[in-house]
Formats: C-alpha cells, sequence, structure tokens
C-alpha cells in the first residue's frame, strides 16, 4: 500500500483552512518476479552453493562434451549480491562435480561429491573448508562413506547431509555404481554422526531451513522416476514427517523431481527447475517455480523461470533467491551460466 495522500482545501478566502477527508489509494503489490544478475564467469552444471562471508560461494561442477571426456571443475566462485560481480576464490584441491556446498559460522565446506578415479563418477568422502582469508583449501572431517548428490543444509551450528547416492558395493566408478541412500549425517562437535533417516531414499532433491526445521522436497529415484515428496525434520525430536508434494508440472505433463533447487525466502519455500526423462531417450527441463506455504501446506505456481534449468544452484540473500548457473537442456548437454534473482 502507498502512504495516504491529503489534499487541503481552502473554503474561502477569509475562512479557515479545513482539510478534506482522507483518501486512500490502493496499489497492488508487487508479483513475485525473476530478474537478470550477472552471469558466473564459466558455464557449469551439477553444482551447489551457500552463503558464506557476505557472498554466494559455488564450487566445482561440470561440463559435458560430445565425444569426449567430461570437464569437471575446481574453480570457486564468489558472487556479491550488493555489486552484482564475481570474483574467483581458491580452487578446490581436486576437480569434483556435485560437491556439496554448504557454510556454518565462517567456514565454507566443500563435502563429498564425485571425482575423476577409475571412471567419470567416482564417489567420494573427501571434506575440505575454507575460512575468510585462506589461501587454499584445508582438510575437513572425511565421511564416513562416499556421498554425492546429497543435500547439506547448515541449522544451529551443524551441518547435515541428508538422501543422495552411494556405491553400491565395491566398485566406485560409474554413475551405475552408486545406488539412492536415505542417509541422515550431521557434523557435531568435529564428527559425523548418523541421525534419524530421511523417510524416502532419492537423490538430486533440494532442501531449505525454515522456521527452525529442515525442509526436503523433489528428487528422483533411478527405478521410480522423479518425486514431489516434501519431508520436514525437526531436529529438536529427531523426527521426520510428510506434507504436500510438490504438483506435476503443467506444461511438461510430468512430476517435478530430480536437479531442481529450493530455497527459504519470507517464511516461505520456493522450489524451480529440475529435469525429466522420456522413454527411450529425450526429456526436458521444468520451468515452473513452486511456492510452498507452511501455514497451508499449500503449493501455489509462481512465475516461471525465464531460463528453465537442472543441476542448477541456489542461495537466499538480500532478500531474494539467486538461481546460478545449470545444464539448460536434459542431462549434460548445454552447461550455462545464467544467473537469475526471484524476490517475493
Amino acid at each position: 500500500m502507498s502512504q495516504m495522500t491529503r489534499r487541503t482545501l481552502i473554503a474561502t478566502a477569509a475562512a479557515a483552512a479545513a482539510v478534506a477527508p482522507t483518501v486512500a489509494h490502493a496499489i497492488a503489490p508487487a508479483a513475485p518476479a525473476w530478474t537478470a544478475r550477472a552471469p558466473t564467469p564459466w558455464p557449469v552444471q551439477e553444482v551447489y552453493a551457500a552463503v558464506w562471508a557476505g557472498r554466494i560461494a559455488v564450487a566445482g561442477g561440470l561440463v559435458g562434451r560430445t565425444d569426449a571426456p567430461l570437464h569437471i571443475e575446481d574453480r570457486l566462485g564468489l558472487y556479491d549480491p550488493s555489486t552484482d560481480t564475481w570474483t574467483q576464490g581458491p580452487r578446490l584441491p581436486q576437480p569434483r562435480h556435485h560437491p556439496m556446498i554448504v557454510a556454518t559460522g565462517d567456514t565454507l565446506f566443500a563435502v563429498g561429491g564425485y571425482g575423476r578415479g577409475e571412471g567419470d563418477w567416482t564417489n567420494a568422502t573427501e571434506v575440505w573448508t575454507l575460512a575468510p582469508g585462506d589461501a587454499a583449501w584445508r582438510p575437513g572431517p572425511a565421511l564416513p562413506t562416499p556421498l554425492a548428490e546429497t543435500v547439506g543444509l547448515s541449522h544451529d551450528g551443524r551441518i547435515h547431509l541428508i538422501t543422495g547416492r552411494s556405491p553400491l558395493g565395491q566398485a566406485n566408478a560409474q554413475w551405475r555404481d552408486q545406488g539412492d541412500v536415505a542417509t541422515h549425517l550431521a557434523l557435531i562437535d568435529g564428527r559425523w554422526e548418523t541421525l534419524s533417516p530421511c523417510p524416502m531414499a532419492r537423490n538430486s532433491a533440494a532442501g531449505a531451513v525454515l522456521d527452525g526445521a529442515l525442509w526436503i522436497a523433489g528428487g528422483r529415484t533411478v527405478s521410480g522416476g522423479g518425486t514431489g515428496r516434501l519431508d520436514r525434520y525437526d531436529p529438536a525430536g529427531d523426527r521426520w514427517d510428510t506434507l504436500a508434494p510438490i504438483p506435476p508440472s503443467p506444461s511438461q505433463g510430468r512430476q517435478v523431481g530430480g536437479g531442481l533447487a529450493m530455497a527459504a525466502l519470507d517464511g516461505k519455500l520456493v522450489a524451480f527447475g529440475g529435469e525429466w526423462f522420456g522413454a527411450g531417450g529425450g526429456g526436458g527441463v521444468f520451468p515452473e517455480t513452486w511456492i510452498y506455504d507452511p501455514a497451508e501446506d499449500r503449493w501455489r505456481e509462481g512465475p516461471p523461470m525465464p531460463t528453465p534449468r537442472h543441476g542448477l544452484a541456489a542461495a537466499a540473500t538480500g532478500g531474494a533467491i539467486h538461481a546460478i548457473a545449470g545444464g539448460e537442456v536434459v542431462s549434460g548437454g548445454r552447461a550455462g551460466g545464467v544467473v537469475e534473482a526471484f524476490s517475493l
């Protein structure tokens, strides 16, 4: 609403001034919208982001190449939303795609993900940390088991890793060597501890912290495809419950699932992007933006993404959610550097 305006009317030149009744002019609130921001300095997909030291940090990722090995990134991009500019930070000790990037306090963590070993999908246990002013990443507490395509969230000084993919057996080189897990690990006093597992094992889900709870949305399974499932974790009670799922995509006629992103903004969850695969090949990328109100346990559709993507990063700061980079076609065919901001 705009401020109420007042108009003073003079009844007569000789009479005392009289003030007319206040008239209120209603102005509709601005609708939720996406706006363009400075692109990343290099194209990349299969990335995650965290707000760290006043900037948004994005590290690792991949770029698919036809008839050539994957290009696996080791660069760290740092975005300053106040100036809409990118700088480069210290490179990861090794290239990684799907490394979880999460921050707690002044420390930035790069956790797990896939590196190049016997194949391009060698699941990792390494954890690296970075503090403001560091010239290089330092070793952190290693994971008890390899983990990638997970959800990483920071809450009350602890890092939580939820769902993802881990090796099914001794083989650990290709994507098919990995299986979906319901894993829930938390870094507590420098050690990884096992907490109540997520109710559904899946990979490539999205997460956010809202109202003191951890929310896990979407994801996919190899056998069942995408799921819009929404699970909420109560850290105080080490307890899960399940709420209204993300609706299917009206434009694609498919269930929103893997490779989406999500963040919390103004008391709501905002989920967007992701991909789907067609039988025998093909597929697409979801353009929809979904806004969840926890008070109503209901999703509603917001404005579509100007540049639909999957495998993108999301971070909320300065009153906006930033959707960063990602694949602009299904699978690894076209990584991009588009950055768009969403505000309610």
